[in-house]
């Protein structure tokens, strides 16, 4: 079901690792962030925007991975945006051939199997180069590219609600994940998100909790301490890794421990 978190806008969030969809109203309609994610929660989101009474005007996905560029056919067939990277990665990962299947394969391993609907996955239009603005008929949405966790990353903020959409970071319960780029582009990123995290009340994560009125400083704050520490070798001291990790997400601590291998 859908929960509101401003005026405006509510987030839907999934069993698995509480995954959020956000919906932002406009005027003739709202744009979809990140829908997701298996059948029964589509079906769910498609009940609640019916009951809204508000259709699908455009779509946006943070970034390009696979729990971040679903789509339902009822949604429509309205401009699914993403940055210009983000949407190059796509039709590159698209391009081999079994791409589908091999996301299928790995979603064998978790609960959702079978669950979750492929066929309109990652058909992104990406915008120019360099667009700082979602093109469409409501409030505006700011974007703020980077380059950290995945190519074409981008954190929205929605500037007269005072919300931060911060795709795969500034998370509760889940670590910086730097699979793509590393720990200089992961601190670049947290500085750009700084600069508007001040504008927010409200900051969603791609999964986790939403955070109320000084949170988004406070979760860059924390994503900072671990990259930092994991620039220098040393073991972070954060709540979202060993005996302090939510229940269910002792997992963490083991992605923790490849990280720091690594890096």
């Amino acid at each position: 079901m859908l929960t509101q978190a401003a005026e405006g806008v509510w987030v839907h969030e999934s069993v698995f690792v509480q995954t959020n969809t956000i919906v932002v109203r406009g005027d003739g309609g709202v744009l979809l962030v990140d829908p997701g994610l298996t059948r029964a929660e589509l079906d769910c989101l498609a009940g609640d925007l019916a009951e809204l009474g508000q259709p699908v005007v455009a779509g946006f996905s943070t970034h390009p991975h696979w729990d971040h560029v679903l789509w339902d056919a009822r949604f429509g067939d309205v401009p699914r945006y993403g940055t210009a990277r983000c949407a190059a990665a796509m039709e590159e990962e698209l391009s081999h051939a079994g791409a589908k299947d091999d996301i299928a394969d790995h979603l064998l391993e978790t609960e959702i199997a079978g669950q979750v609907p492929l066929d309109l996955l990652g058909l992104v239009t990406g915008l120019p180069p360099g667009a700082t603005r979602i093109p469409w008929d409501g409030p505006a949405v700011r974007i703020v590219e980077h380059q950290a966790h995945a190519p074409g990353h981008a954190a929205l903020l929605i500037e007269d609600r005072g919300v931060l959409i911060a795709g795969d970071m500034l998370s509760d319960v889940l670590i910086p994940m730097l699979e793509s780029g590393g720990v200089a582009d992961y601190l670049a990123a947290l500085d750009l998100i700084e600069d508007v995290a001040g504008q927010a009340g409200v900051v969603i994560p791609g999964h986790g909790s939403v955070g109320g009125p000084g949170q988004a400083r406070e979760r860059i704050d924390l994503d900072r301490a671990y990259v930092l520490a994991l620039r220098d070798g040393r073991a972070p001291a954060d709540p979202r890794i060993g005996p302090s990790a939510k229940p269910g997400w002792e997992w963490v601590g083991d992605v923790h421990e490849g990280q720091f291998r690594q890096f």
